[in-house]
């Protein structure tokens, strides 16, 4: 009962959302080990699996793909050569799907996100109708290999450990592209039914700051003259932003708070109307203009040196939780917070304490030159097309690299060569070795949450085994038997396991589970096989709620979602999931 209790508890919390995923498990475990639920040899053991080993080869081979810039290409390519509204967003859907099935489901959603939303504002269309089928693509996806999602790497797993072989790179492709290509079909034809269509927004309409920008000029007589920006805060008490500075026809972006300003100075500052009349009231500044037009601001808020970016903020983030104050934006990373939007209402005032959540989009104003690495340390991604440039110092080679190891990778997995979480990890180090990546990258495109809270579940799955909470799950699963056929059994524990995926991570979803759905075959007198890959299936099947996936998260700003939007097209999903999924199941592994 106190393990079972643990779970409900540790289920509780994620639903919650107070406490990151990570720590509520990690949690957990450490409450397991301190009870002696689990052993101390044992405790830590997950760290070691290979479905870890493997997670975090893929996320450093998916990075440096992205790196050399070749996926990104094709990406944008494929957008061009499509001419209609309809074959552009089946042509993102088949995209993002493939690339979901081989790397990283956020990192396949980052490549395509930038292309939607241009492609949406070139051709009109509300970014609402196309973002949540992109993102469920990315979903729908990872179910057809191995790699392509981690529930398959954990079921693949506890298939080793019922029958000592694990599963084929290619196992899941029967079920998984059908259901792929099928969920690609219905959404086409039925998506734009079931999704709202929510108002488009633009940049300007978005983040409408004008209201907030006002442009003022350091005359002779003001008590500004020689002083720093700082000042502005220590000697008069007045909290303003200053954005830019145009002196002599020249603009400064993001001054720093030690700058001294000059007669003449023109400042770009964002302030309500309020501490405005103060300001000019106290400094003597000289009002040029107020309630500015944003997008003819706009040029005076970036330069050849800074930029004008949106991201929006993924669920790995270090912002999340935090202050722009406590992360010290301005001081150690040189980026100037302008607004924040969260689920289409804008902030602007107070930035300084407004604490991020995922899913959160940002105006930021940021060095063009470290914009890449802006988006990696903060884990964010832009909103904007971006022009794909090719290292002129790399060779060819050298960017055909990581594609061409990780295409031999799967090779050598798929005739059963190596385990897949040799080949992988091989591919992963030899990108090093071979100066493809260096080892601030590797480490860099390595989501340290997404490892942490898959080794510290593991255990708890094996836990669930031990104290018999699995096979009493699956013997009250096993008691409808009397009253349904075993096909009906798999649409049961399908449907309890979407149910939970859609409050909770598929990852645990997946860790809890693999063990009811081998318990279950044991009551059954079954191979495993079936029960293992619906529980894939199910876990993957993340559609209802945008908490389900990261994927469902990063898309809500950006498409001006709100939380209730998913439930419609996710629903129809799932039951066309289920549906298409059990007779295959049952054909291909026999109950």
């Amino acid at each position: 009962m106190f393990v079972l209790f643990m779970i409900a508890l540790m289920m509780i919390l994620f639903v919650s959302g107070i406490i990151r995923y990570e720590f509520i498990s990690l949690s957990v475990l450490l409450v397991f080990g301190i009870t002696g639920v689990i052993s101390a040899e044992d405790l830590f053991s997950g760290f070691s699996h290979p479905a870890v080993i493997t997670v975090l080869s893929v996320l450093v081979i998916s990075h440096a793909m992205i790196q050399s810039g070749l996926v990104e290409h094709f990406v944008m390519l494929l957008n061009k050569k499509t001419k209609s509204v309809f074959t552009k967003i089946l042509a993102l859907m088949l995209v993002t799907g493939f690339l979901s099935a081989f790397m990283n489901n956020v990192g396949a959603l980052a490549l395509v996100l930038p292309v939607a939303l241009s492609m949406a504002k070139d051709m009109e269309i509300n970014p609402s109708q196309i973002l949540m089928p992109v993102a469920f693509s990315s979903l729908l996806g990872g179910m057809v290999t191995l790699i392509g999602t981690p529930p398959n790497l954990i079921v693949s797993n506890y298939r080793f450990e019922a029958t000592g072989e694990a599963f084929d790179f290619f196992s899941f492709a029967p079920v998984g592209l059908t259901v792929f290509l099928a969920g690609t079909t219905f959404m086409m034809l039925f998506g734009k039914y079931l999704i709202p269509k929510r108002k488009a927004e633009s940049q300007e309409g978005l983040f409408d700051i004008g209201h907030y920008l006002s442009e003022v000029e350091v005359v002779e007589s003001s008590k500004m003259v020689g002083e720093s920006i700082f000042s502005f805060y220590s000697v008069f008490k007045i909290e303003v932003e200053v954005l830019s500075i145009i002196r002599d026809e020249r603009h400064i972006i993001v001054p720093s708070a030690q700058y001294n300003l000059r007669v003449g100075d023109v400042l770009i500052i964002k302030t309500d109307s309020t501490k405005l009349t103060e300001l000019i009231q106290k400094t003597g500044l000289k009002l040029r203009g107020a309630k500015l037009d944003f997008v003819a601001s706009t040029p005076f808020l970036k330069s050849d040196d800074f930029a004008l970016v949106e991201v929006v903020i993924r669920d790995d983030s270090i912002l999340i939780g935090r202050t722009a104050f406590e992360l010290s934006l301005r001081n150690r990373y040189n980026i100037n917070l302008v607004a924040v939007s969260r689920q289409g209402a804008m902030s602007i005032e107070r930035l300084k304490s407004f604490r991020f959540k995922s899913g959160d989009i940002l105006l930021l104003q940021a060095p063009i030159q470290k914009l890449q690495d802006t988006y990696q340390r903060l884990s964010c991604l832009p909103l904007e097309k971006r022009k794909v440039v090719f290292d002129p110092t790399q060779s060819k080679f050298t960017q055909m690299l990581p594609l061409g190891m990780f295409l031999i990778a799967i090779i050598l997995t798929t005739l059963g060569l190596l385990p897949v979480q040799i080949s992988f990890s091989a591919v992963a180090i030899l990108l090093v070795l071979t100066k493809t990546i260096s080892v601030r990258v590797f480490y860099e495109a390595i989501e340290w949450p997404t490892i942490l809270i898959l080794g510290s579940l593991l255990p708890l799955g094996t836990a669930l085994q031990n104290s018999g909470v699995s096979g009493k799950l699956a013997s009250l699963l096993f008691s409808l038997s009397n009253h349904v056929s075993q096909e009906m059994l798999i649409v049961f524990l399908m449907v309890f396991t979407i149910v939970i995926t859609n409050l909770i991570s598929s990852t645990a979803t997946a860790v809890l589970m693999g063990p009811v759905a081998v318990s279950l075959a044991a009551f059954m007198n079954v191979s495993p096989d079936p029960l293992l890959v619906s529980v894939a299936i199910a876990s993957t099947t993340a559609f209802i709620t945008p908490i389900a996936h990261q994927s469902n998260m990063l898309v809500m700003g950006p498409g001006g979602y709100q939380f209730r939007d998913y439930w419609k097209l996710g629903l129809a999903l799932s039951i066309l999931s289920i549906a298409i999924s059990v007779p295959l199941i049952v054909r291909i592994w026999p109950l």
